[in-house]
């Protein structure tokens, strides 16, 4: 080398050292502004409130401002998009469920992000199982009866739901392709006429989230066969699980955090660490149950897991059943 390159040669070392040092500051100091959480779903729902209690948390912890926007439509998709299209600097965060996360991949074609590529796991918030329910004229006490009953001479059993491409719709396809089952998937325009229609008798039975269901079932208007989570719902204790009573069906909506791909592994693991605080915490399991969901926790790791076999499954659903959400 010539003698009179090594200062340039110096001087370029330097300079990529002090960008590096610039980067690590910046990472260190990290919240020096407010951060936005964006919220994949309208104000007032459950998506909604949860990233609120988030941000109200995260606020207190870092002492900086966490702010929630909202983005929907799109089953979701708008908001993870937005996000996934950030500067991956920390201050554009995403509250999302496992529609866009996971179920979304095989309902929309073409999707408008890949969850695996473009987003960063963060951590695991809660979740809200579904409920089955069946009107009370219904022969059925359990849900192991309801299959039974469904394969006796002509029955086919017909099933209210959200709409097509719902955890509602997609648990009672598994359901229905797993234990033979002969039912009929009714879609509708959200969670209240599924239930009205239900409860007037117009369909068999209604699959929806738990939440949108207990005050009819405790006031005797529907009779709950089943949550469709690993373990009892604690808000209807007595209510076994689909798996409790050998019908095979796992099906939540669940919630979780997450950022642009590439966002520095110190944010990661401290956005993790705090939101794990919060949800093993005794306020907060108490603050996520009052909308309805068991909180959750868990490493980067194990979200990215859950997403990709939650992806995988609800796509043989929607392979098998032909759903489609167009």
């Amino acid at each position: 080398m010539k003698i009179a390159a090594i200062p340039r040669a110096l001087a370029c070392a330097a300079s990529v050292l002090l960008a590096l040092q610039g980067t690590a500051h910046a990472q260190s100091d990290w919240p020096n502004k407010p951060v936005r959480i964006i919220a994949a779903f309208a104000p007032g729902g459950s998506s909604d409130l949860v990233a609120r209690q988030l941000a109200q948390h995260l606020s207190t912890r870092y002492g900086q401002q966490f702010i929630v926007e909202n983005r929907p439509g799109a089953g979701g998709n708008i908001g993870v998009t937005f996000v996934a299209k950030a500067v991956p600097d920390g201050y554009t965060l995403g509250l999302g469920t496992s529609g866009p996360l996971a179920n979304n991949k095989s309902l929309y074609n073409p999707m408008p992000f890949n969850a695996e590529k473009d987003l960063t796991p963060i951590a695991l918030v809660g979740e809200i199982p579904l409920l089955i329910a069946v009107n009370p004229s219904v022969k059925a006490t359990s849900l192991s009866e309801l299959v039974s009953l469904s394969k006796t001479g002509t029955n086919v059993l017909s099933f209210a739901h959200p709409g097509n491409g719902t955890i509602g719709h997609l648990g009672i396809e598994y359901m229905r392709i797993n234990s033979g089952a002969r039912l009929l998937s009714i879609p509708y325009k959200g969670d209240a006429p599924a239930m009205t229609d239900a409860i007037a008798g117009s369909t068999s039975g209604v699959s929806a989230p738990v939440t949108s269901l207990i005050p009819n079932v405790q006031a005797g208007k529907l009779r709950a066969l089943a949550v469709t989570s690993k373990a009892r719902f604690a808000g209807l204790p007595n209510v076994p699980t689909a798996n409790e009573q050998g019908v095979k069906l796992e099906a939540t909506v669940w919630s979780a955090m997450v950022g642009p791909a590439g966002l520095p592994k110190s944010i990661v693991t401290s956005l993790n660490d705090e939101i794990n605080k919060y949800t093993n915490s005794t306020e907060g399991k108490a603050k996520l149950a009052s909308l309805g969901m068991a909180s959750l926790a868990g490493t980067p790791a194990q979200l990215s897991a859950l997403m990709a076999t939650e992806a995988k499954k609800w796509k043989q659903v929607v392979e098998s059943a032909k759903i489609s959400v167009e």
